[in-house]
This record gives structure tokens, sequence and C-alpha cells, in this order.
């Protein structure tokens, strides 16, 4: 799909990632594009920059995600691409609390359940449409140090896997984004993090590769290529690949 005069939905648009998507989609020639974040202001300011809208959306209430969409396909027309873009980490294994757990979550997760929810009937009954969820390489393989984030990206995986299975033959498309360490505000206080091991890369060098795979309609976006390498090696050999993922465990977390 082309991104060129589609309407654009972007969550998490305030800063890094998905502020870089804005301007990414903007540049491409999106006909609207639409950001939102909890951070109204920093939502305003980046649609201000692409000459888009914004919405003040707290992810991690379904109602939010309603009237987002709702609202932006009564007053501006079909959305059709979808950035589910918002999420957050959080440390810790099974001993993190109860609320923590949940609120990564409803973030990391039911974000994504929901606008499937209230968007995809939409899409299905129009033709078509195209979801992409940011996820992470850690959905894919692990991450030292959290087990809610690496819980909750598996999770994300495993939903864009199903919906692009269940309803690819409505015409929706679905990507998946899965880096490794990105420069935003979520590794800024650990820049020599383990998901730095292959380097510490741009948002606006994930954008690219979205828009590309977008075009292409390719369902996993990797920006780290080396991550295609890795899934192999654990599908080869899961026991060897503990085992090497131990010793990183050990290296990182000890």
């Amino acid at each position: 799909m082309l991104v060129k005069d589609r309407i654009v939905v972007v969550t998490g648009a305030a800063s890094g990632i998905g502020k870089a998507l804005a301007e990414r989609f903007h540049a491409e020639g999106a006909k609207l594009v639409v950001c939102s974040d909890i951070n109204g202001d920093g939502a305003q300011a980046t649609a201000s920059s692409v000459g888009g809208v914004a919405f003040q959306t707290n992810v991690a209430v379904e109602a939010d995600i309603q009237h987002l969409i709702e609202t932006v396909e009564r007053d501006h027309g079909p959305i059709d691409l979808f950035c589910s873009n918002a999420g957050i980490g959080i440390g810790g294994g099974a001993e993190a609390s109860n609320e923590g757990w949940q609120r990564i979550w409803d973030i990391n997760v039911m974000a994504h359940v929901w606008a499937a929810r209230h968007l995809v009937p939409l899409m299905a009954a129009r033709g078509g449409g195209y979801l992409m969820n940011t996820a992470s390489a850690a959905g894919l393989l692990s991450q030292i140090g959290s087990a809610p984030y690496a819980v909750t990206k598996h999770a994300a995986v495993g939903l864009a896997e199903w919906l692009a299975i269940t309803h690819g033959d409505q015409g929706i498309k679905v990507s998946v984004l899965c880096p490794q360490a990105v420069r935003t505000a979520m590794t800024a206080g650990n820049p020599d993090g383990v998901a730095s091991v292959n380097g510490m890369i741009e948002a606006d060098e994930v954008a690219e590769c979205c828009v590309r795979a977008i075009e292409a309609e390719e369902f996993l976006i990797l920006p780290h290529p080396v991550v295609l390498e890795y899934m192999r090696r654990k599908t080869n050999d899961y026991g060897r690949w503990i085992k090497g993922m131990q010793k990183l465990n050990r290296q990182y977390a000890g």
C-alpha cells in the first residue's frame, strides 16, 4: 500500500518512533496524519509540524481508542492505515507488581486488540485497510531483565499473526514492527543495554523501514536485519538458543 493520499493514524505520536512515523508519512504525501498520544501537547506539536490533527488518547482505555477511531472516521474519512505504536517498558520478572503487569498488558497488547475490535469491521465492510502494530525484537526472541516486556511483546506478535491470518481474505493487511534498540525516551536511561548489542538506530531509520515494508505489504518489519538470523538460530536449536540467552542474561542482568 502506498501512503500517498491516505488517511493515517499514529498512536504514541508525540515522540520517538511515533513522531518519526508521522513525519515520514507526511513526507510520503499522506492525505491526513492523525497524531494521537497520552501527551496531548506533544501530539499537537507533531500534528502541527505535519499539517495533521491531534488527539489526546490513553491507549490503556478502550473507550479512548474507540473515540479516536469513530471521530476520525466521522470527521475526516475512512482510516486507511492505523499504526498502533504506543508502548511502554518495565523491568522485573514474576515478582513485578500486579498493577505493573496489568498496565503494560493494557498498553502493549490490549491497545492493539481494541484498535482491531473497532476498526477491522469498518475496514472489512469497505473492502480493506492496513494495520501496523509496533511490537519489538523481544516479541520474537526475549528480553533480558523484563518478563512483562518479553511476554507482552510476544503477545503483540501473536495477535498480529492472528489478524493477518484471519482477516487477510477481507483485504486487511497487517505488519508488525520488531526493532531492537531505537534512540527514544524508552532507551535513554539505558543506552548500553542488551537491546543495543547490534547498535542503536534512529527513529527516522525505523520509519523508513516501515514505509518500505508497507509499500511491499510485508508482515514482519525488521529494522535490525540480524534479528532474522537470531530467529533462525532459535527455531533450529531451541535448547542451544536458551543456553546462549542464559549467557547473555549473566552478562547483562548479573
